[in-house]
């Protein structure tokens, strides 16, 4: 189906003026599509992950690797949602989309050059949160369908809640909620016992 913006009324959770690539602590949660419980189960208050769960969490460990100004804090894989805290630790700053093109690409027609800066302005910045949201979902997500055999199918929703860490007392409110989470499971309105 094709997006239209009549019928499809996604708005953005996202602070309008922030800049996402900004040095920071941000504190995300991703759930699975439809919150299938995919990764594993909660047993006496602890989690345990599933073979699907710990290829996710070989797919989160990574972020690190292929982002080197991000640091992974406090961090846990519920058995259909992820809390984790990101830290970007030295903001990556375009200088210019123009100057980042392949030399090849500045010898071709200067149309073709104008079309990359307009994919660049409107798609996702480099080193922002969103992009290693995005590669994150799209890794775990190609991983887990080549483990079960599932080619294009959905391992996420389509969007992630964050939430931009201030202070030392934010922070450590945020790791303490990701620690205690296997514990409340019972009470988590991502757990489907309590969808009624």
């Amino acid at each position: 189906m094709t997006f239209n913006p009549d019928i499809h009324h996604r708005h953005s959770i996202r602070l309008r003026d922030y800049n996402y690539s900004s040095n920071g602590a941000y504190f995300l949660s991703l759930c699975t599509r439809e919150r299938k419980c995919d990764f594993g189960e909660i047993i006496d208050g602890s989690m345990y992950l599933n073979e699907v769960g710990c290829l996710v969490e070989t797919c989160w460990c990574a972020i690190a690797e292929n982002f080197p100004d991000v640091k992974l804090d406090s961090w846990i894989i519920m058995p259909n949602h992820l809390h984790g805290i990101i830290i970007i630790t030295d903001a990556i700053k375009p200088v210019g989309v123009l100057s980042a093109l392949p030399a090849s690409c500045l010898n071709k027609s200067r149309s073709i050059a104008e079309e990359q800066l307009h994919q660049n302005l409107h798609g996702t910045n480099p080193g922002s949160l969103s992009a290693i949201v995005q590669n994150f979902k799209s890794i775990s997500t190609r991983k887990i369908n080549r483990l079960l055999h599932t080619p294009g199918s959905a391992l996420w929703q389509r969007n992630y809640y964050e939430r931009i860490i201030r202070n030392g007392n934010e922070l450590e409110r945020a790791r303490t909620y990701i620690v205690n989470n296997p514990v409340k499971w019972s009470l988590d309105k991502e757990n489907p016992a309590n969808c009624a």
